[in-house]
């Protein structure tokens, strides 16, 4: 599996989505088959074979990805960025589970890969979004494991979607124009500290 799949690319939208991968359920198989078989082959009390397996069911959903969605809309120009946790929304009896974060498009800036070491298990990348305002966000909220061709080809997506790069071309071209008028570093606090 992918870092992000593309759910649907229009001219004005971009709707990627990403679904807990096959670690994640075979860790929950795998931990709450543990507590099963605890249970079958227990001899312990009925009430012990429900602690094992609903501990192990718990510790098996903590370990699970959570199902993210990120929704660029140019025409209402925000992003929208969902997170959906099922063992949040069990431990709180379905009154949590769901955030959802919006940015404003305008405000975006660049997109960049970044590497982040994932304990025990060696490097992962993930999408940083990089906003005018000094502010940066991931795209999602755990990194992906493997390959960082994977969040690559989804960066290059994205710039291409939002026109980051000819955003960046114009910001310099400004900067450049305010450093010819004067506006940029001033001489007169270097004549100052000449003095």
């Amino acid at each position: 599996m992918g870092y992000m799949v593309v759910e649907k690319h229009t001219s004005d939208l971009l709707h990627l989505k990403r679904s807990p991968g096959m670690r994640s359920w075979s860790l929950l198989v795998g931990i709450a088959s543990v507590g099963l078989a605890a249970a079958y082959y227990s001899a312990d009390s009925m009430l012990w074979k429900m602690f094992y397996v609903t501990g192990c069911f718990f510790v098996a959903l903590q370990n699970m990805e959570e199902w993210e969605e990120a929704v660029f809309d140019k025409s209402k120009s925000e992003i929208e960025l969902k997170t959906f946790s099922l063992y949040t929304m069990i431990l709180t009896m379905w009154n949590r589970g769901h955030e959802k974060v919006v940015l404003d498009l305008r405000h975006l800036r660049d997109v960049s890969v970044q590497e982040e070491r994932v304990r025990y298990l060696g490097k992962g990348y993930l999408l940083v979004m990089r906003l005018a305002t000094g502010f940066s966000h991931p795209l999602t909220q755990s990194a992906t494991l493997g390959s960082r061709s994977d969040v690559e080809a989804l960066a290059a997506l994205l710039k291409r979607f939002l026109g980051l790069e000819e955003l960046q071309q114009r910001l310099a071209e400004d900067d450049d124009d305010i450093e010819d008028l004067g506006l940029g570093d001033s001489s007169d606090s270097k004549d100052e500290d000449e003095l």
